[in-house]
């Protein structure tokens, strides 16, 4: 047993391949951790403009049976097929699984001027009526807020209606209903 161990270096040794490989776990962990990032921010950005093309198909088809709420022969069952059809209560829950508090919220706020929307035309309101307009335009806003609340999220920018130069979100400085340019219910 002639030979003496240099512990030294041995020591070096084993300390430098522990660092290598404790370095390396980190990375990977680092490196899997950013991909479910980007995983989850993919899928959070599908649901929302998923989400937002739900309630716009639901949004044409009621504006389209408020053109002429007296040719369907149930209004009721008419727009509560214009929420199903497009498909906005499966995207809902997908938002809710999905999206930040913050959309979820502004998500929800719109969902609820959506039915509130359905409700009126379900109830004969036309699309020049006031009782159209009354849901309508908190409806647009509410649309508008959860843009905001969206691209704030994915992009940290802000937006506001004075970019396009408006009053506000909800439409009504521009409806020429509202502002009485159109006779209402016409």
């Amino acid at each position: 047993m002639g030979e003496d161990v240099d512990w030294g270096t041995l020591v070096a040794a084993v300390s430098g391949g522990s660092i290598a490989i404790s370095g390396t776990v980190l990375a990977d962990y680092l490196r899997h951790r950013h991909e479910d990032d980007r995983g989850v921010g993919a899928r959070r950005r599908a649901v929302y403009i998923e989400f937002i093309a739900a309630a716009g198909a639901c949004h044409a088809r009621l504006r389209e049976i408020a053109q002429a709420p007296g040719a369907e022969a149930d209004l009721d069952a008419a727009t509560r097929a214009a929420l199903s059809d497009a498909a906005i209560y499966e995207v809902r829950e997908r938002l809710f699984i999905d999206a930040s508090a913050a959309v979820a919220g502004a998500g929800q706020a719109m969902f609820e001027q959506l039915r509130a929307l359905q409700r009126a035309v379900a109830a004969g309101a036309s699309l020049t009526s006031p009782a159209f307009h009354d849901v309508y335009h908190p409806y647009l806003g509410t649309v508008w807020s959860y843009r905001v609340a969206v691209r704030n999220e994915l992009e940290g920018r802000s937006l506001s209606p004075a970019a396009f130069g408006w009053d506000g979100w909800d439409g009504r400085d521009r409806c020429l209903i509202c502002q009485g340019a159109l006779p209402a219910g016409t």
